[in-house]
């Protein structure tokens, strides 16, 4: 079966908007020395110990409205529950629930709920907590740092502009040679301007604002050399 979720990252922008973000980079790097990348993946984790938790949970209270909803229906059809002195009330209907149909009605609803989760994966982050999107979101920009080559830019001045669509997180990694010259907290503020315009869908105008902003930085620190060459692709990379 085909996965619905892949290649959204392809898709995310369009023909037109990866012009402007290319033509964003190059204008960007025409005063410096530095490279620029941007790079967009469908997600930065699979999360898959949320997929389970939450299928579990689901499932768990789902199996217990079903339990509660037929103990409700055994009484209402029951002569018992119409008698006098036999109202319904919390205690009797829970303590009608019985381990032996409800264990086996979660195991049941397990696993389509597994398949839903699968399906739709902004359901899994309602059971990951923020840390743990947070330290999937960098790892998988250093792993994507080191994997286009950006760690090999001529005097180490290059930047990675890491979208992860399915967490709506940004993170803004930058080689050593610009560390040393440019405080972190620069590309922390750029990382949640992109993020905010992500989340307010104006997400090309608010990653060419950021690439610009980039590259005024660069240029201050590393200004262009006569024998400059463009190192790193400048259109949008993908997983």
């Amino acid at each position: 079966m085909r996965d619905m979720n892949k290649n959204k990252s392809t898709a995310f922008f369009s023909e037109e908007e990866n012009a402007r973000i290319r033509f964003a980079v190059e204008n960007a790097e025409a005063n410096t020395s530095g490279e620029i990348v941007t790079m967009v993946v469908d997600r930065s984790n699979s999360y898959r110990e949320a997929e389970v938790l939450g299928a579990v949970l689901t499932a768990a209270f789902c199996a217990f409205l079903v339990e509660i909803a037929m103990q409700i229906g055994s009484y209402w059809f029951s002569f018992s529950g119409w008698s006098a002195g036999t109202g319904l009330d919390a205690e009797r209907v829970l303590y009608g629930v019985s381990l032996w149909t409800y264990i086996p009605l979660v195991i049941i609803l397990f696993f389509p709920l597994k398949y839903i989760f699968r399906k739709y994966e902004r359901l899994k982050l309602s059971f990951v907590g923020k840390k743990r999107i947070d330290e999937a979101v960098r790892e998988r920009a250093v792993r994507a740092f080191f994997e286009k080559g950006l760690y090999r830019t001529k005097g180490e001045s290059g930047i990675l502009i890491f979208l992860s669509l399915l967490e709506h997180k940004v993170w803004i990694l930058a080689d050593r040679g610009i560390n040393s010259k440019i405080p972190h907290d620069e590309w922390n503020d750029l990382a949640r301007e992109l993020s905010l315009g992500m989340r307010e869908k104006r997400a090309c105008a608010a990653l060419c604002s950021v690439i610009s902003s980039c590259g005024e930085e660069l240029a201050r620190h590393f200004p262009r050399q006569p024998d400059d060459t463009n190192e790193l692709a400048d259109h949008v990379l993908h997983h």
